[in-house]
């Protein structure tokens, strides 16, 4: 195998996905959607400021739309990499997944690959939220949208590689929905998406704690300082190494003399 090949296989999936991606319009709309209703209504019930942020990259009054955008944005990367998750439980059982993992290319190169295709639809998706945010009145300061490219990849690919990991354990699409509520909603919920850290330490000790070592929060806080032209080297450190550590269980998951595909009987 040289170089070439590799090339060839990373740009048949990455288009592949984007076709996949643009021929499924209904994806597009929901992952939309969904992070808009939260900011044009839940954002609306709570119009206020925090208050003064003890921490950059914010140092004056926060309005709440201009906090909660960067975790709408984590959530679309979140809730895309469960969708990419779902479409490999699909691909492994209409035998497509099947058809690549016995291709003479590394199994480790393959999930990078759909992990990259995976990391630029999210990407597109959470441009598209911003600029329509932007008309909303939500607007950040034009070079940041630029510093966040690097930021959107890291963090969806850390995010990807999760949905990668929780895919080698699900067997059946009928599991999906179970298993990703299960891991959605309390990474969602249990971090610094909605609210700051210094407001949930006014209300709980268990609770900050909890989303102070939430892979999702660390990612949000990168989304959050790169948006505002900062750079955040914890958040940074930390979601590189929850993308290894993710990514390194996925491997091995897909593995099928080590990982779940053996324990479900060779499936792929």
């Amino acid at each position: 195998m040289n170089p070439l090949h590799y090339l060839r296989a990373l740009r048949g999936i990455v288009i592949r996905e984007l076709l996949r991606f643009v021929h499924q319009r209904e994806r597009f709309i929901s992952a939309l959607v969904r992070p808009l209703v939260w900011l044009f209504i839940f954002a609306a019930g709570f119009r206020s400021t925090l208050g003064l942020s003890p921490t950059p990259p914010y140092e004056t009054y926060i309005l709440y739309e201009d906090y909660i955008t960067p975790g709408l944005v984590g959530m679309i990367q979140l809730f895309n990499g469960m969708q990419s998750s779902l479409s490999m439980v699909y691909d492994r059982e209409m035998g497509n997944m099947r058809t690549l993992l016995v291709s003479p290319l590394p199994r480790w190169f393959l999930l990078v690959a759909k992990l990259l295709a995976g990391t630029l639809v999210s990407v597109w998706q959470v441009y598209a939220f911003l600029l329509v945010a932007w008309f909303y009145g939500v607007q950040a300061p034009l070079a940041g949208y630029l510093d966040l490219l690097p930021a959107l990849v890291l963090v969806g690919l850390m995010l990807g590689a999760l949905g990668l990991l929780l895919s080698s354990f699900i067997d059946q699409l009928e599991n999906f929905a179970g298993v990703m509520n299960f891991v959605i909603f309390p990474m969602f919920f249990l971090s610094t998406a909605l609210y700051p850290l210094w407001k949930l330490q006014e209300s709980s000790q268990l609770l900050p704690l909890l989303a102070r070592y939430n892979p999702f929060s660390q990612a949000v806080e990168l989304i959050r300082f790169a948006l505002y032209g900062q750079f955040n080297v914890y958040a940074c450190v930390y979601t590189l190494a929850a993308l290894a550590l993710f990514l390194s269980a996925a491997v091995i998951g897909y593995n099928p003399s080590k990982g779940m595909m053996q324990k479900k009987g060779g499936k792929q």
